[in-house]
């Protein structure tokens, strides 16, 4: 029998399932942000411990903290087609000359979209993955024409006209809380339609209570949610993202001070940067239990979807089959998952 004929459970996307009870996926975070809970789980001695956020640094107080200071924008807005048909469009991110979106109600290349604020969309590309690709416009009521605007200008429409990009197994619409607390408390650079969110456990008191921090950036797309549609994971192609990373934090990368990743983001930035050595551009790294980390020593981060890239990221630190174990004890023990829920900390 060929090696390629045996059945590693590691490469099928079906060995990352489990059962989820629905009363376990968090719609609202819990307040103050650190009251969360944390499993922490110690690879040396493969123990467990339960205990509250804001005790992280009881674990890894003398790493180096990598945090991602992408901040959220206001993604998701609604408007109608010429015919006067309702539509729903979510931006993802710039691409070539214009810009990546997902589009609820149906268009051609050509067609126009109108928003509130003047804001115009129009239809460019219809590409394979579900995506279009779009020019936005504004329509000046002075002089009755359409000029194309920059990132900067739409992000200024977006924040007035536009809604928080929930995820969508919250199943609700966003509210004026989420505004805040879909959001970090040090994001900075605007670009990202979904949260950092391991980063959301963290209040300004216990920021700063660390001593040793450094920031970089990768916009989160909404890439982050596209299920896996392989059965083998090793070929599934992974969505990219733009990042950048300071040259002060580089430093920290190339030195020899454990760090901890708060995140998923935070994670596959660091790896890319350590295999690549590329300081900004598109990262596109599947880490997994076949790609595993080789500079990120503790990760922080929430508990994710059956079978994502980003279970598998959490597989790739300890494996497939003890990720599935300590999802099970966190089930048991009543955590709360997904993006306004709970979190583990690997060490």
């Amino acid at each position: 029998m060929k090696s390629d004929q045996l059945i590693n459970k590691d490469v099928l996307v079906s060995s990352y399932d489990y059962n989820l009870p629905e009363n376990l996926i968090a719609r609202y975070p819990v307040t103050p942000r650190d009251s969360a809970k944390l499993l922490v789980y110690d690879r040396k001695t493969d123990r467990i411990t339960h205990t509250v956020f804001r005790n992280i640094l009881d674990f890894v107080g003398e790493s180096h903290f990598i945090f991602n200071n992408t901040k959220v924008i206001k993604a998701r807005i609604f408007g109608t087609k010429e015919t006067g048909g309702k539509v729903e469009l979510l931006l993802n991110r710039p691409y070539r000359d214009g810009y990546l979106v997902y589009i609820r109600g149906k268009v051609k290349p050509g067609s126009r979209l109108f928003f509130d604020k003047g804001l115009m969309a129009e239809v460019v590309e219809l590409l394979d993955d579900g995506s279009r690709v779009v020019k936005f416009k504004v329509k000046s009521e002075k002089c009755k024409t359409e000029k194309e605007i920059d990132f900067l200008q739409l992000v200024k429409i977006l924040e007035e006209i536009g809604h928080v990009p929930l995820p969508p197994y919250i199943k609700r619409e966003d509210e004026k809380i989420d505004e805040k607390e879909y959001q970090t408390v040090f994001a900075k650079k605007e670009g990202a339609v979904a949260a950092p969110t391991a980063s959301l456990h963290f209040t300004d008191e216990l920021l700063n209570k660390i001593d040793k921090k450094s920031y970089l950036t990768l916009h989160v797309g909404a890439g982050t949610f596209k299920p896996v549609d392989v059965e083998d994971i090793r070929e599934h192609k992974m969505h990219s993202e733009f990042f950048e990373i300071p040259e002060d934090t580089a430093r920290v990368l190339d030195g020899s001070e454990e760090i901890v990743a708060v995140g998923t983001t935070v994670t596959r930035t660091v790896e890319y940067y350590a295999r690549t050595g590329k300081l900004s551009g598109e990262c596109d790294l599947f880490l997994n239990p076949l790609n595993p980390p080789i500079r990120v020593n503790h990760l922080l981060t929430n508990f994710h979807l059956p079978k994502s890239t980003l279970i598998m990221l959490v597989a790739a630190f300890i494996g497939r089959k003890k990720t599935l174990e300590l999802y099970e004890e966190a089930i048991k023990n009543e955590y709360r998952f997904y993006s306004y829920g709970d979190a583990m900390l690997i060490i």
